[in-house]
């Protein structure tokens, strides 16, 4: 099992942030729009959608990160 870090790093933390905002469609797929954008790995990308879902949800995950 894959072990999650609860403490992701600022890039991890800015591209969840920019995946909660409100903003226009690309129109590329997200992992690599993230990839390029933030100089993340794929895992980092994941770890980040993983975070926007936590706080697009509000649940207690989001006040932990």
């Amino acid at each position: 099992m894959m072990q999650t870090d609860f403490q992701p790093d600022e890039a991890v933390t800015a591209a969840a942030l920019y995946l909660v905002s409100p903003r226009e469609r690309t129109g590329r797929a997200t992992i690599p729009d993230l990839r390029t954008r933030f100089g993340i790995t794929t895992m980092q990308a994941v770890e980040a959608m993983r975070l926007a879902n936590r706080l697009k949800g509000g649940g207690a995950d989001a006040d932990a990160s």
